[in-house]
């Protein structure tokens, strides 16, 4: 998608929602286990899926990242920094109140005042001044200063009865205290680690859901999820096993789909802390200095990748390898920054060069049940990095414990995945780039923790920039600065299969996510 503000002034647009031919119920598996059912505690992929079904945002993504109306039927800019909301008129809570701008205003005010969040959604409230009620469903929100991302900032936060939160802490949300939203779907019970049951919506606005219940199972290993489907267990399944697609295309009982996402598969590397935990002399002693804070051994490791081979041999073709931040039909894609050269004896040159010639030790983390083949990425590039002299060991973990960790900064080099929430590279660039600073909300998954002021500099005047070109070149900039100066290690953007058994319509997504209304019955 290439985002473009003026093009979304004023936008509305009709709702098409499909229309089941009979309700059903649906089994659905997912890979990994939400860490918090809170919807506005965490930004987690898992935690996504599982709050998408029950509540709602103003603006929503389609499949394809687009804009489109969504609890907002229609907006107007009023000035530069003045935005004007209107509410759908038959919009009511599971509990039967019905959705008021007081509630809204609300769901905008929370996210900042959530505490322990180990990646919250407040940096996508903090562009915002001031909130009016001008009537009961009608809301103007003024920004801080011209700011272009207002409505994709909308898009990711969900909106809640604030009669039924008010009070509540985020762990209240697991035993079923406040899940009152206005999506498809009512919640029923939530069992950690195993699975949400979920009941149709029966006042929901639109044509409305096209299922009467909804289990949702979490089955981290590939293996068990596919096996769950081809047995009759569950329904539909995300994240079908490389290994076999081939399997899933020829079986008659079963259909599938496909698509490349915008979720940047990269490595992020601990350049920002003067001692970092993980990494030690080849002996197991400690180092004078933290190695991976030298840019040229950032680079070397970088060099040591092979990313082709890793495509087409773990991946299995389903990884597309990249030197950017975004791919190509996303806005602030940069097409000077190439794929890095697998080149080990250059990156042996170079780690010589910073002081290393023996090398060092490191353990490198990923999670295991989130990223196509995350744990066999790990031991790959493990093995890669052990050929120039990094003696690399290997830990891979479910994703719900890998980023409460990686968020206390327990790891040093790792594996991770982020796409871009807003449809273009400002997203990504907020969220793992920035320097870590709390009161702006930049750096919150800076795992990496790197921090370049001029990069800082270029994103901040892309965000209050409303010319398209004028706010490329400086998303190209900051792009280019980060990649060039090693911040992470991009690897690939990943392809995402789904899979169902016959009988049941897949919508793919390029943001990944996964929950019931992808999945529809037909004859």
């Amino acid at each position: 998608m290439r985002f473009h503000f003026k093009a979304m002034l004023g936008a509305m647009a009709a709702l098409a929602l499909a229309v089941p031919a009979q309700a059903a119920d649906l089994k659905l598996a997912l890979s990994s286990s939400p860490s918090a059912m809170d919807p506005q505690f965490h930004n987690l992929g898992a935690n996504l899926n599982v709050a998408q079904n029950m509540f709602d945002t103003l603006v929503r993504m389609d499949a394809d990242s687009r804009l489109m109306p969504w609890l907002a039927e229609s907006w107007r800019v009023i000035d530069d920094r003045t935005w004007e909301f209107r509410l759908r008129k038959d919009v009511r809570f599971h509990d039967g109140t019905k959705l008021t701008a007081d509630d809204v205003i609300w769901s905008l005010d929370r996210p900042a005042t959530l505490v322990n969040s180990p990646a919250g959604f407040g940096i996508y409230t903090r562009s915002i001044a001031t909130k009016t009620a001008v009537d009961a469903t009608t809301l103007r929100i003024t920004t801080n200063g011209p700011y272009p991302l207002l409505l994709s900032d909308l898009s990711v936060i969900y909106i809640l009865n604030r009669k039924a939160t008010e009070g509540l802490a985020a762990e209240d949300f697991a035993r079923g205290k406040g899940m009152v939203g206005t999506g498809p779907y009512r919640f029923v019970s939530f069992q950690r680690d195993d699975r949400v049951e979920l009941a149709r919506n029966d006042t929901a606005w639109g044509t409305g859901p096209a299922w009467d219940h909804v289990s949702v199972r979490f089955i981290p290993n590939n293996a068990s999820r596919l096996a769950a489907l081809l047995s009759g267990d569950v329904d539909a399944i995300e994240g079908v096993p490389t290994a076999d697609l081939a399997q899933v295309k020829a079986n008659p009982k079963l259909v599938y789909a496909q698509k490349v996402s915008g979720r940047l598969v990269y490595f992020y590397v601990d350049s920002g802390r003067a001692d970092t935990p993980q990494v030690t002399a080849r002996d197991g002693g400690k180092l004078a200095k933290n190695p991976l804070a030298d840019e040229r051994v950032r680079r070397a490791m970088s060099m040591a990748i092979n990313r082709e081979a890793i495509a087409d041999r773990v991946m299995a073709g389903l990884g597309y390898p990249t030197n950017n931040l975004v791919p190509e039909t996303l806005f602030g894609y940069d097409p000077t920054l190439t794929v890095v050269k697998f080149d080990p004896e250059g990156a042996k040159r170079l780690l010589a060069e910073a002081g290393y010639p023996d090398g060092f030790a490191l353990t490198i983390h990923g999670p295991n049940d989130r990223l196509v083949n995350d744990a066999q990425i790990v031991q790959a590039v493990a093995q890669m990095l052990t050929r120039i002299g990094i003696a690399a060991k290997v830990e891979t973990i479910p994703m719900a414990s890998y980023a409460s960790r990686g968020a206390k900064g327990e790891f040093s080099f790792g594996l991770i995945g982020f796409g871009s929430q807003t449809g273009e590279s400002s997203s990504i660039l907020r969220a793992i780039i920035a320097c870590q600073n709390p009161k702006s909300g930049g750096g919150l998954y800076n795992w990496s923790h790197y921090c370049n002021p001029q990069v800082d500099d270029y994103l901040t005047r892309a965000l209050a920039t409303v010319d398209d070109q004028a706010r490329l070149d400086l998303l190209r900039k900051a792009a280019h600065l980060a990649v060039t100066t090693e911040a992470i290690i991009p690897l690939h953007f990943q392809a995402t299969t789904w899979a169902a058994r016959k009988g049941i319509a897949i919508e793919p997504r390029t943001d990944e996510r996964t929950f019931a209304a992808s999945f529809r019955p037909v004859p």
